[in-house]
């Protein structure tokens, strides 16, 4: 539902702004009590049968946007409790990263097949013919189904000749590609976070808006307001983004406005993936590996590794663009801190991981970044533009975009050796990741260059984005034609990538 200004969405910001405006302001945090009342002020409930509920459902939602932990539904504890732990300026995080509001919940049924009334009672019922079990019958010249024999198969809804036949499925299920979200006892959404990569498209898919992340953003500030040297990675796919005043000109500017030391495009530690992956291919792909997949998206990557281990040698040991951009910053500023500013809630994770030195302080999504802006009512139509961001390739830049990782590294494969054939698959959103796998597994792709996106279209349809997909695609493809060079083989700072290994 990325672009399409909800109930959601408004309410999401108005939590980001005002935790940012505390975060700000400091003093004494304990008035994040108030907030609930500033956000949803008044007697009458406007989104839900009570005023109470809403309001309680927000103060979980400003723990979460603190970093803390939901409350225990069942015992009593204040909105502000633990709330001087977490205002400290470093990185503050406890597992889970995604978390179900439980009371926000609408407890949706999950996958089931209904007949509608556009069901005509044919002569012909294929519905009837094909289910297996059983399950369909004809009742009164229509169509029925007897939902305790019906196994989801889906075969009905497949032939009949009307489309009459609907599958209902619970939003957050339908969209997680790990099929890790299921019921408790109450039939409310429930997490398996043995399966769940935290990609967050549960989170942009649940309509009632009872799914969320944890952020940063409460101790980005901290570490502000402290006077740290804070240098903003911001990710390509921030075009567009924050609306049309905000142009690449402005982003520099407009981030020192909200308190930050400088902005580096992530595109340049994109460029430096796109080289290593390049020579990975080279070396490895066919002589000691069948294939090679890409390792930029994190959801992706855990994935392949969670559910197809033995192919875990096969991604690509490359450092990510977010980390390469990190270690090269802290090469240059040796006291800096790292905020990644990206369209993505796994990032989150990947940040913390101990199998890495990310380099990397904090990171916040697009729309946390949007409720900064907002907290400092910063108005981009009146921010003066800086100079160009020049220093990423073109091919670095369309990482954010299904297909751009491999297209970037075939480019600099055919730089390096001209006569190099190089096949390639890109798949988008986790469960075509998985039938790729699958191909992968049999056989079929031997030799072949696997590019991995967890989000549908790309990092510009991430958990954290604001914009319509095929919009940002569009602004970012012109944001590409501006760079100033094609190809990531052209980067100057090729000449670093040995010493970000140290």
């Amino acid at each position: 539902m990325r672009g399409i200004y909800s109930s959601v969405t408004d309410i999401r910001r108005q939590v980001f702004t005002e935790v940012a405006r505390m975060a700000y302001e400091g003093g004494d945090y304990s008035r994040v009590e108030e907030l609930p009342y500033k956000i949803l002020p008044g007697e009458v409930s406007k989104y839900r049968d009570s005023i109470f509920l809403e309001r309680a459902i927000v103060g979980e939602r400003l723990r979460l946007s603190m970093g803390l932990p939901l409350r225990p539904i069942d015992e009593h504890a204040p909105l502000s409790t633990g709330i001087e732990e977490a205002a400290r300026p470093e990185k503050y995080y406890e597992p889970p990263l995604i978390n179900i509001i439980k009371f926000a919940c609408n407890a949706c049924p999950e996958k089931s097949f209904h007949v509608t009334d556009m069901c005509q009672g044919c002569l012909a019922h294929p519905c009837v013919e094909v289910c297996p079990k059983g399950a369909v019958s004809i009742v009164h010249g229509k169509s029925v189904i007897d939902q305790s024999k019906c196994v989801k198969c889906g075969q009905c809804a497949n032939v009949c000749p009307y489309g009459a036949i609907h599958k209902m499925e619970r939003p957050c299920a339908k969209a997680c590609g790990m099929d890790a979200i299921g019921s408790d006892e109450l039939g409310r959404a429930k997490i398996d976070y043995d399966k769940c990569v935290s990609c967050g498209m549960c989170l942009v898919n649940c309509p009632f808006g009872a799914i969320a992340d944890k952020s940063q953003i409460f101790q980005v500030i901290q570490s502000i307001n402290q006077g740290d040297r804070v240098i903003a990675a911001v990710a390509p796919a921030f075009v567009g983004q924050f609306g049309p005043d905000m142009t690449p000109e402005k982003l520099k500017p407009s981030m020192k406005l909200l308190g930050f030391d400088d902005v580096v495009e992530v595109a340049i530690g994109a460029d430096l993936c796109t080289i290593e992956e390049a020579k990975d291919f080279m070396r490895e792909v066919p002589e000691q590996q069948p294939f090679m997949a890409t390792s930029c998206c994190p959801a992706w990557s855990v994935m392949a590794k969670k559910l197809f281990p033995d192919f875990a040698p096969y991604i690509s040991m490359a450092m990510t663009p977010m980390v390469l951009t990190a270690r090269l910053l802290k090469k240059e500023h040796k006291n800096c801190k790292v905020v990644f500013i990206g369209p993505c809630a796994a990032k989150k994770l990947e940040a913390s991981r101990r199998t890495i030195r990310s380099d990397v302080d904090f990171v916040l999504t697009f729309e946390e970044v949007m409720g900064m802006f907002e907290a400092k009512a910063i108005k981009f139509s009146e921010v003066a533009a800086g100079p160009e961001l020049v220093e990423a390739t073109a091919d670095g830049r369309g990482f954010a975009v299904s297909g751009g990782v491999a297209n970037a590294v075939v480019n600099a494969i055919h730089k390096m050796d001209p006569d190099r054939e190089v096949k390639v698959m890109a798949a988008q959103g986790l469960q075509e990741c998985k039938k790729m796998l699958m191909l992968a597994k049999a056989g079929k792709l031997n030799g072949y260059l696997l590019e991995g996106m967890a989000c549908p279209g790309g990092c510009v349809a991430g958990a954290g984005t604001l914009q319509n997909p095929v919009k940002s695609t569009a602004a970012l493809n012109k944001y590409k034609a501006s760079a100033p060079e094609k190809y990531s083989v052209d980067s100057k700072y090729e000449i670093t990538l040995n010493l970000l290994h140290d």
